[in-house]
């Protein structure tokens, strides 16, 4: 019965995250990075922002648990045009993972990843990646720049954070997987296009990711 809770709240989760939704969803992803990039203090570092060689928004990862948790979640990966300036189509990800213990509720979370090497990027756009097995990942620091990193972070090729209940803080997202979602790729694009064409090729954004692109370009523009 335990496990059956955890498998209903996923398969309600999907059903929420239709085929349909994508262009409500980047409207999510950019108001979740205005509001966590508003304020400074307490927000992802603007220098870890302008030298991201790639960013993974997923706005409301919903996390249910009765002993056996598990997280799902979907949105967008974004990475930067190969002349560095401004920011690639987005790409449709789907992130689940599990954990054991005594956890009971349910929440729903934001989380913000962002890709530190071209590397990083490469193993993000397979058609299954693991946070810390397929690439090292750490908790973000949390601030005005980035001095608070530790030897840990400085060296992972991915930083996750998290906001739920207003509060904002790095996160360890060790054994959670990414997946390619070809149903919200063709919702946006009219094709089914994968991650690494939208990404890594000329596909030119759909109209729904402007104010997401607009909020990129002001948090992150190299100097």
């Amino acid at each position: 019965m335990k496990l059956t809770h955890v498998a209903l709240l996923l398969a309600s989760s999907s059903l929420l995250d239709a085929a349909g939704d994508a262009p409500k969803r980047l409207d999510d992803a950019a108001d979740m990075l205005t509001e966590i990039m508003s304020a400074p203090d307490k927000g992802i570092p603007q220098d870890l922002l302008e030298k991201a060689q790639c960013v993974v928004l997923v706005p409301g990862l919903k996390k249910g648990a009765f002993i056996v948790g598990a997280k799902y979640g979907k949105g967008f990966m974004l990475c930067r045009k190969p002349s560095g300036v401004g920011w690639s189509a987005p790409a449709a990800v789907r992130i689940e993972g599990g954990s054991f213990g005594f956890q009971i509720g349910a929440s729903e979370t934001d989380v913000v990843m962002l890709v530190n090497s071209e590397p990083g990027a490469k193993k993000l756009l397979a058609s299954k990646f693991t946070l810390g097995a397929d690439a090292s990942v750490a908790a973000g620091p949390v601030g005005r720049t980035s001095s608070a990193e530790t030897d840990a972070q400085m060296h992972a090729e991915i930083l996750t954070w998290s906001r739920a209940r207003g509060i904002f803080a790095g996160i360890s997202l060790q054994g959670a997987t990414l997946r390619p979602d070809e149903d919200w790729n063709k919702d946006l694009y009219g094709s089914s296009l994968t991650n690494k064409e939208i990404v890594l090729g000329s596909t030119p954004a759909p109209t729904p990711a402007a104010q997401l692109l607009a909020v990129l370009d002001k948090y992150s523009s190299r100097k």
